[in-house]
Formats: structure tokens, C-alpha cells, sequence
């Protein structure tokens, strides 16, 4: 995520100079990125799959996660700004965060995509509630699908619950993961000014007050969630 690339002003940046909804853009595009990426994941951890059914749920839920993302264009599409544009400003973004967590086996790699998409998930619900009331109500109607998309924790927590030596082994590489994760999340806010704004707007009445871009309430509700995920997993976080 700590990855800059500098890019042409897209149709995205354009509405938004023009007055148009500039915060709902930005976090759609971060939210169409991330279902890319995550359509990506699963379908590569389809293919190699260690059987037929597993190869079959995988699918599926590579094509829920680009049903969502498709969903989430339909929203852009509605101010004039196209799929490529929206998302330009975050290509490149993961390079970062990929680099520093190749997995070592293929339940490794399952497992980085359910952390990853899972503080996705997240954060996009959370920056979704300091937009204006009509527009949260329609990015949440898709992202929060995205928090309830539990295919693959189900295959984790199979397998965690067979081999105790794979549960310890995963549970150290999900710390990492989120480490990872969370630092992204930092990087994006600081890059993205807008999404900082949306986090300061969505602040429960008991958040302290903001300090720089990256509210310490956020990361803690990101990391206790992403504890919670990892406890039905069967895993420690």
C-alpha cells in the first residue's frame, strides 16, 4: 500500500473537482479495487485447489465477490465515472502488502485473502457511515454483504479443527497478516485524505479526538474485529 504511482487525474478526480460527491467516489473506487483483488485470490486459490468441492466453493465465492464489485460500479456509474477511472487511484496499492506476505503454502494464501478482505471489509463499513445518510445506506448495502461472506472462513475452520499443527502454524501467519494489513490501511488514509475525512465523520460520540489521519479508534475496532474473525476461525489472534 506504501507504493506511490503517479496517475494521469481520473474521471473520479475530475467529478470531484466539479463539485460531485467526492467522498462517495473515493471509497467506492477503494471498495471495487478490493473486491478485484479478492475475485483474483479466491479464483487462483481455486484452481489449485486440494479437491473438487473446495475448487467449486472457491468459485463461487470469487464470482459473489465480483457480483459485489459490480454492484459497487453501478453506484459510480450513476455520476458519470467508469469502472477503470474509479479505480486508478488505488492501482498499485496492494504491490506493498503482497510483497511482504507471500505465502509459504496454499492455506497460507486463503488465509492472507480472508484477513485482507475481511480489514477490507471492515474499514469500507466503517467509512461508509460518515457518508451522508442516502449514500451510506447504498455503500453499505453491498460492503456490509462482504462482512458477511464467510466461504472461506468455513474452509479454514475445517481444517484448523483437523490438524492442530496447521491452526498454530496459520494463527502466526494471520498475525502477520494483519500487521501488514493494518499498515495498509494507515498508508491509504494518509494518502487519500478524503477516506481520513469519512473516518473522522464516522467517530462513535465516545472516540478521542483525532490525531493526524489515521484515528486510533479505527485501527482498534479493525484489529478487534479482525480478532473476533480469527476466534471463529478457531485460531488465535
Amino acid at each position: 500500500m506504501s507504493e506511490h504511482r503517479s496517475t494521469p487525474p481520473s474521471a473520479a478526480s475530475t467529478t470531484a473537482s466539479d463539485g460531485g460527491p467526492q467522498a462517495l467516489l473515493e471509497l467506492l473506487g477503494l471498495a471495487s479495487y478490493t473486491e478485484l483483488a479478492t475475485f483474483g485470490l479466491l479464483a487462483s486459490r481455486s484452481v489449485d485447489a486440494p479437491d473438487l468441492a473446495t475448487r467449486q466453493t472457491l468459485a463461487e465465492a470469487a464470482d459473489q465477490a465480483l457480483g459485489r464489485q459490480l454492484r459497487l460500479l453501478e453506484l459510480a456509474s450513476g455520476h458519470g465515472v467508469g469502472a477503470v477511472d474509479l479505480m486508478t487511484p488505488f492501482d498499485g496499492s496492494l504491490t506493498d502488502f503482497d510483497a511482504r506476505t507471500q505465502p509459504g503454502s496454499w492455506w497460507e494464501g486463503l488465509l492472507k485473502g480472508a484477513v485482507g478482505h475481511g480489514v477490507a471489509a471492515d474499514l469500507c463499513t466503517t467509512l461508509a457511515r460518515g457518508l451522508p445518510d442516502g449514500d451510506a445506506a447504498a455503500v453499505l448495502a453491498v460492503v456490509e454483504d462482504a462482512t458477511r461472506a464467510d466461504t472461506t472462513l468455513r474452509l479454514l475452520t475445517d481444517a484448523a479443527a483437523r490438524d492442530d499443527v496447521l491452526a498454530s502454524r496459520l494463527a502466526l501467519w494471520g498475525r502477520r497478516v494483519v500487521g501488514e494489513a493494518l499498515t495498509l490501511v494507515q498508508a491509504l488514509l494518509t494518502r487519500h485524505p478524503r477516506l481520513a475525512d469519512l473516518a473522522r465523520s464516522a467517530a462513535p460520540g465516545d472516540a478521542p479526538a483525532a490525531a493526524g489521519d489515521v484515528p486510533s479508534w479505527l485501527l482498534a475496532a479493525l484489529t478487534a474485529e479482525h480478532t473476533r474473525r480469527m476466534d471463529r476461525i478457531g485460531l488465535a489472534a
